[in-house]
Order: C-alpha cells, then sequence, then structure tokens
C-alpha cells in the first residue's frame, strides 16, 4: 500500500438524505421528525426565484428553533449556485445568523476547485467574525460534465470538503444525454447509464477521505426501481442515497444498513482471521472460502457502519 493515504475525513451516517424546500415550513418540521438520517434545506432547484428570501429566512428559522441534533438529524443547506446572484446572501445570512447551528453546506453544480474556495473563504471569515466554536462542513455536487471532467481535482480541495453528490438530472443535462429519466434505468442503453460516472465519483472520494452520496432518483411511485438503484450505488461504494419524498427515506435506510447475516459475517472473519493469526497464518478459511487481510478491511467497513447505526 502507498505510503500517501487520505483517511476519512468525516465520519456521519447519511444512509438517507431527504430534501426539502426550505420554501415550506410544513415539510421542514415534518422532515425533522422523519427517520432520514440527514435533512437538507434546499434553496436552490426546489425554490422558485420568487420565494427565494422566504425560503432563506424560512431555513435561518428552521436551523435556530429545532434541535437537529437532539432529534438524531444532521442538517445541511443546499445554496445557490455561484452563478447566481442568490449564492452570496445565502452563505451570508446562513452563517451569520445561524452557523453555528447547521452542518455542512452543500455547494451545488462545482465544476472546479475554486468554487469551493470561494465558499470557503466565505465561511472561515463569517466563523472568526461571530466567534462560533462549531466548524461547518462542506458537501460538492458533481453534476455538470466540467465538474466530473475535475472530480479528482475537486476531490483534492482539502479544507472543509467531507463529501461529494452524484446529481444524476443535472448531469444528463449537462451532458446532453438522451433521457428525461431522473436516475432510472434508460430502456436505450444496455445497463446503467450511470455506472461510469459513479464509479469515478465514488473512486475519487475513497482516495481522498470523502464520503459518496448518490442522488435522486425522480419516480417515487415505484419504490422497486428507487431500491434497485440504491444497491447499484451501494455496490459501487456510496455511502447513502437522497430521498425526494418522504416514502424514500426507509428504502435508502434499508438498502444502506448491513443486514443481521452481513454483521455476523464480519464478525466472524475477524474472529477467523485472529484465530489464524495466533497460530502464525495469514489467511483462513470460512464457510469453505479463503478469507485474509483484505477480508478484514471489508468486514470492518460493514462493522463501522453498523456501530454507527446502533449509535444513531
Amino acid at each position: 500500500m502507498s505510503h500517501t493515504l487520505h483517511p476519512l475525513k468525516k465520519q456521519r451516517l447519511q444512509r438517507s438524505e431527504l430534501a426539502v424546500p426550505a420554501s415550506n415550513p410544513v415539510m421542514i418540521d415534518k422532515a425533522a421528525s422523519s427517520a432520514a438520517d440527514y435533512i437538507f434545506l434546499d434553496l436552490e432547484d426546489a425554490v422558485a426565484p420568487p420565494e427565494k428570501e422566504q425560503a432563506r429566512r424560512n431555513c435561518i428559522q428552521a436551523l435556530n428553533d429545532i434541535d437537529w441534533a437532539a432529534k438524531g438529524k444532521t442538517v445541511s443547506v443546499r445554496i445557490n449556485g455561484l452563478d447566481t446572484h442568490y449564492m452570496y446572501r445565502d452563505v451570508v445570512d446562513v452563517m451569520e445568523q445561524a452557523g453555528d447551528k447547521v452542518h455542512t453546506l452543500l455547494v451545488p453544480k462545482v465544476g472546479v476547485p475554486g468554487d469551493l474556495y470561494m465558499v470557503e473563504a466565505m465561511v472561515n471569515q463569517i466563523e472568526m467574525a461571530k466567534g462560533f466554536q462549531t466548524r461547518v462542513g462542506l458537501e460538492a455536487l458533481i453534476e455538470t460534465a466540467l465538474g466530473m471532467a475535475n472530480v479528482e481535482a475537486i476531490a483534492q480541495f482539502g479544507g472543509r470538503l467531507e463529501a461529494l453528490h452524484f446529481g444524476v438530472a443535472d448531469f444528463a443535462a449537462s451532458m446532453r444525454a438522451r433521457t428525461t429519466n431522473i436516475g432510472g434505468l434508460n430502456p436505450a442503453y444496455p445497463g446503467d447509464q450511470w455506472h461510469a460516472a459513479i464509479a469515478r465519483m465514488v473512486t475519487a472520494c475513497r482516495a481522498y477521505g470523502l464520503r459518496p452520496i448518490d442522488g435522486p432518483f425522480g419516480d417515487f411511485s415505484d419504490p422497486e426501481g428507487y431500491k434497485a438503484g440504491a444497491r447499484r450505488a451501494a455496490a459501487l461504494g456510496c455511502e447513502g442515497k437522497w430521498a425526494i419524498h418522504p416514502s424514500q427515506v426507509a428504502l435508502a435506510n434499508e438498502v444502506f444498513s448491513p443486514t443481521d447475516a452481513e454483521v455476523t459475517k464480519a464478525r466472524r472473519i475477524i474472529e477467523e482471521l485472529k484465530a489464524a493469526e495466533a497460530q502464525g497464518k495469514g489467511a483462513a478459511s470460512l464457510d469453505g472460502k479463503m478469507i485474509d487481510a483484505a477480508s478484514e478491511r471489508m468486514a470492518k467497513n460493514v462493522l463501522v457502519i453498523a456501530e454507527a447505526i446502533a449509535a444513531a
């Protein structure tokens, strides 16, 4: 293994991420009491331009009025893009008025590392000016051709960056893909149309210590389609998936939680390898299959998630 290692920067339970338009206070209140691990209050695509300022006010009020941590929630705010005139006020107002209550800012349509540098510089100055002792993290949406072309450089940004998300709808539009489907399989494509993109993003995340999160699945009337997409993302290494409807939260939690059988097997792998080590062996056999140090690393990944779920 290389001497250059980038351990996971921040462990957070992020199996399900419920998207909530900040223009709707009723939905915000319901989200706070949901089973989602993560909530993001959306100031961007889910909010029409005439509602942007009121949505920002609603967001700040919700951050201050709701004890998100007591409800077991990580709360994030998706700001508007750097190419809009809404973004700077999103960062300034949210950070100045609730910067000690929000956990992360989700930056949309990140194309180059400099996009994150701009947001981070603003957050740094506001935290210093306000004397906040908390430290807000950043998460980046990879949802343009430019962002995917630069995903490795973006993942290396460092600083406050914790996670990358795959925004399938805007990515499809940016790529001019022949589809209007959000996240589902395309019958014109032999397989998963987004496999290569997600795999590339996940690789960048794992190389540089970030959490990879899969984005939305538009058809909330198709739970099996959602779960199939979530399983594909999990198989590639994603830690969780967006829920654009409350009914999708339980589906994400189910798919991204290790089963009892998986946890039991992970523990058995570690036990068998400890026994083999005591006998001076580097490998062992479990259920007729060879296991070794790589098996132990995979088993520990399962147990980390299981422990995080148990602690939530």
